[in-house]
């Protein structure tokens, strides 16, 4: 792998920001520097000496600016293999080789979302940057190409580690950011101008807010947000939300939106799925009783309510250790304790909202489906047994149905008193979801006798309508829909238990 010494950059950003300890570092590693405009001014203000690109083409910055480095003593450099003939042809035309290109683009997306001024948009297209960006990708095998500020972190590692040397693995990294920079830059212009489709706009307000976050769902994988992040939430405290972060914050959303407008509901998740969740006449119980649910599982996991934290309730829920805290609204006193760690994440919900299309990639694709924005109410219900539950258990099958439904499959939920008590999530059978979920709630010192137990999908044999009658369950709730559901109902029947079917099967995979 061929490893490569840099000895020039061409440097040509529109933000400056952190850009000076970079060019330090590559003086202190006799790199010829060339740039131009106001990048040029910035770094020899920091005593770092420039060429002048103009020096280079003979030609000033001309056109308010709009032609600066699109010259072949500039583009010739950057592309040129690093063999023979090419190089014959860079000392023919005195074109001097650039073994580094660092670009920060001018901020087309910030221009659209600040203002309305057409023409002043249309200035913010990048035409210089985005070449050099492209140029400088496709000969990655020689070229070193560092297409945005997020990436300066990087090329800092790499200067230290490698005292300025690169390998053809680093330099291809590189490029790959590069081309991901200049789609996304290209498809938000294409967005702005794309004002026929109206069906479209929900990309285009997606891809106008496109982050890229620090990475994937680990370390050694990239990520990058498209969304709307701001039309949700306020923001009021913390780090910035990770990747993993944001998706247990839509599995939280998720599941409280089925409590928007219900008495004070609390839940606790983890790794998308819920370990505490309960519904109470206050916030603070309702907090009391969700934590109770899991008191291990909810450390560092996401918190969520469905109405405003209490100074109270802030103070119970500050004893332990989270990663998010969402509501509604905080009074001003929660709020400030809450605030009091640095890096813990404080949003403020603006909206439940949930959109109607789901999306996941997969097999060199992508799949879409409509959003299981189904949730039953006691009007759906179909009494399967000769016993009814009484209203306390409808409404606690009700609760639970809720629960099941944001839960891995197959999963099982023991509720009670409108609690979660245990759950069983993610198993390869609905046995071992429910034998998962009664250990679970023996485990924190629950008493399963009168809880009830919902399903995510029918249950193919009456072994489970079993087991929970041997545990003290005596409501059930599931879809239906198996040949054999008459075995679970003649069992319930046969044990004085109830069984209501919703006719809805809600697999989360």
């Amino acid at each position: 792998m061929r490893v490569k010494k840099i000895k020039s950059a061409l440097i040509s950003v529109y933000t400056k920001d952190g850009l000076a300890p970079i060019a330090k570092k590559l003086h202190e590693l006799g790199v010829i520097i060339y740039s131009t405009g106001g990048t040029q001014k910035f770094i020899e203000d920091q005593g770092v000496p420039v060429v002048a690109v103009e020096s280079l083409t003979t030609y000033p910055s001309i056109l308010d600016g709009r032609v600066k480095t699109l010259h072949p003593k500039v583009f010739g450099g950057i592309l040129a293999r690093r063999e023979d003939n090419h190089l014959q042809q860079l000392d023919q035309y005195e074109i001097p080789e650039i073994d580094l290109v660092i670009v920060d683009l001018y901020p087309f997306e910030d221009t659209v979302a600040s203002t309305d001024d057409e023409d002043l948009i249309i200035e913010k297209i990048d035409i210089g940057g985005i070449a050099l960006i492209r140029a400088a990708a496709k000969n990655y095998k020689d070229v070193v190409v560092v297409p945005s500020r997020n990436e300066y972190g990087m090329l800092s590692d790499l200067l230290e580690a490698k005292n300025g040397e690169t390998d053809e693995n680093d330099r291809k990294i590189f490029a790959r950011r590069a081309f991901k920079v200049s789609s996304h830059y290209d498809t938000a212009i294409y967005a702005h101008f794309n004002t026929v489709d109206e069906d479209d706009q929900a990309f285009k307000q997606s891809i106008l807010s496109a982050k890229t976050l620090r990475y994937g769902e680990n370390p050694h994988q990239e990520g990058t947000y498209y969304g709307d992040f701001d039309a949700m939430f306020d923001k009021l405290n913390g780090k910035e939300l990770s990747f993993n972060n944001l998706v247990d914050v839509d599995a939280a959303v998720n599941l409280m939106a089925e409590f928007e407008g219900a008495a004070p509901t609390f839940a606790i998740l983890k790794h998308t799925n819920s370990c505490g969740v309960a519904t109470r006449d206050a916030i603070l119980d309702a907090w009391k009783d969700a934590l109770a649910g899991d008191n291990i599982s909810a450390f560092g996991g996401i918190l969520i309510a469905n109405t405003t934290i209490d100074l109270a309730t802030a103070q119970e829920i500050d004893k332990i250790f989270y990663e998010v805290v969402i509501a509604p609204d905080f009074d001003a006193d929660a709020l400030e304790l809450l605030c009091k760690k640095k890096k813990r994440i404080v949003l403020k919900i603006k909206t439940f909202y949930r959109h109607t299309k789901s999306f996941k990639s997969l097999l060199n694709g992508v799949i879409e489906q409509d959003t299981d924005l189904k949730i039953e109410s006691a009007d759906d219900l179909k009494v399967a047994t000769t016993k009814a539950p009484s209203a306390e258990e409808q409404s606690d099958l009700l609760f639970a149905n809720k629960v099941a439904k944001h839960l891995k499959s197959n999963t099982i939920v023991l509720a009670k008193d409108q609690q979660l008590l245990g759950m069983g999530c993610g198993q390869t059978s609905r046995v071992d979801a429910l034998k998962q979920a009664i250990i679970k709630a023996k485990h924190f010192g629950f008493d399963l006798t009168g809880a009830v137990m919902a399903s995510d999908a029918f249950f193919p044999f009456p072994d489970c309508v079993k087991i929970a009658h041997e545990a003290g369950i005596r409501a059930v709730i599931q879809p239906g829909g198996s040949i054999k559901d008459q075995q679970s109902i003649d069992f319930c029947d046969a044990n004085d238990m109830s069984m209501v079917m919703t006719g809805v099967r809600h697999f989360k995979h």
